[in-house]
């Protein structure tokens, strides 16, 4: 996937004047990409036009001007896009009470492992992650994933964890987005 360029970073002052343009843009993209999974998991699947939201949101709130600074936010966020034939896509373990939260990011440590997509003809792919969200002893509630594809569009996303095991099929909607994303 096309990495966002420099070239494409307004200034946060310039970008304010547009933002909510912009969104009416954006968050259509972003709806057709967000796949729920059972009670608390939340795939969000990532394209050049969303992360480009990403970093114009973060140059706004953290009023961003340095080069070095937007050059990081970059980086940092274009990390996320998958590569050649890869779907990459930040997952959200959203759980209110802060407690519960605790003792399942503990309790789930393994759980970017059991993370899969699967095919039309049943075969499933695991993807990388990033260990820096994951601690000796408790996971992050957000993972960054990048599946590897090869350029075939799943049809369900699941995971099968030692007591907790969620599939959901992907809409038509959902597959033709991440199908625009691979072309």
């Amino acid at each position: 996937m096309k990495p966002v360029q420099r070239s494409e970073i307004l200034d946060y002052i310039t970008y304010e004047e547009r933002r909510g343009a912009f969104q009416k843009e954006v968050f259509p993209a972003k709806a057709r990409r967000r796949i729920h999974l059972g009670e608390c998991f939340t795939f969000l699947f990532e394209n050049a036009l969303t992360i480009r939201y990403q970093i114009q949101e973060m140059m706004r709130a953290e009023k961003i001007v340095r080069e070095q600074d937007i050059r990081h936010e970059l980086e940092t966020y274009n990390s996320v896009l998958g590569g050649d034939g890869e779907l990459g896509c930040c997952f959200m373990i959203e759980i209110d009470d802060p407690q519960e939260r605790d003792l399942k990011l503990r309790e789930w440590i393994e759980l970017p492992e059991r993370i899969y997509a699967e095919f039309e003809d049943g075969t499933k792919v695991n993807p990388s992650f990033d260990e820096t969200q994951r601690g000796a002893t408790r996971l992050s509630s957000v993972q960054y994933l990048k599946f590897p594809v090869n350029g075939k569009v799943p049809v369900a996303l699941g995971l099968d964890l030692k007591g907790y095991e969620a599939k959901v099929y992907l809409t038509n909607d959902q597959r033709e987005a991440l199908r625009e994303d691979l072309a």
